[in-house]
């Protein structure tokens, strides 16, 4: 239920959550979906489900045995808000991260209605950072969703980019991170979509991090943009 990760922009992932549904045209190849079939046949048990919405309560105190201090992605194989994750159960991964507080969470939604429901009744501490994936101007709307949220830090996903994205809203946004689809049936990336974020971010001050080209052999296509790798953090990472 937790990993070191390969995942360039964190150091492991916390899944007391797996399983998810499509709702957007960022979900049509999702990874997480493959990887829990895959899982589910090699008779892994908290995929038994397949990639139903499923809780672990067993996986919920992980964090409190990692020792070293590290940056956590928080359910890389579901969504936290997701409709059918019980209110309840979202409150108790709260409590485990603000107990484990040598930590810092990444959350990422494509949810962030609910998010901006509950955001009342969360605990809100500056080691847990909130994200929302948009894929192209169509969910552009969930950037507004998730900056009427309290949490400390705000970030984006903007993977996989499928579509050009200006004029950012992106004021009372601290991170920005950028990446392009992977895997069989991977949608191209149009390198001025990725340029043209950038230089949005670099106009605004946001920190701002390209994470791959994606592809179907995304690391021969690497993660390089204009000679260099970009991998600027927010400020308090």
């Amino acid at each position: 239920m937790a990993s070191n990760s390969d995942i360039e922009w964190t150091e492991a992932t916390w899944n007391p959550v797996t399983g998810c549904t499509k709702i957007s045209a960022g979900c049509k190849h999702c990874y997480a979906e493959r990887l829990a079939r895959r899982l589910k046949a090699m008779g892994a048990a908290n995929y038994r489900n397949g990639f139903e919405v499923t809780t672990h309560e067993h996986a919920l105190a992980l964090p409190l045995r990692w020792k070293k201090p590290q940056t956590i992605f928080v359910n890389s194989m579901s969504d936290l808000f997701h409709k059918d994750v019980p209110t309840e159960f979202i409150m108790r991964v709260f409590e485990v991260m603000v107990a484990a507080d040598w930590h810092q969470y990444q959350i990422l939604t494509k949810r962030p209605e609910r998010v901006r429901e509950l955001s009342a009744k969360l605990p809100w501490k500056r080691h847990i950072w909130m994200g929302v994936s948009v894929e192209d101007a169509r969910q552009i709307n969930r950037i507004e969703a998730l900056k009427a949220t309290s949490a400390s830090i705000k970030f984006l996903s903007l993977e996989p980019l499928i579509g050009p994205l200006a004029d950012l809203p992106l004021t009372g946004i601290d991170w920005v991170i950028v990446g392009g689809e992977s895997g069989p049936g991977a949608r191209p990336i149009d390198p001025s979509w990725v340029r043209d974020i950038r230089d949005q971010c670099r106009t605004s001050n946001v920190p701002f991090f390209f994470k791959q080209w994606g592809g179907v052999q995304k690391k021969k296509a690497g993660r390089e943009l204009d000679g260099r790798t970009w991998d600027d953090m927010p400020a308090c990472a």
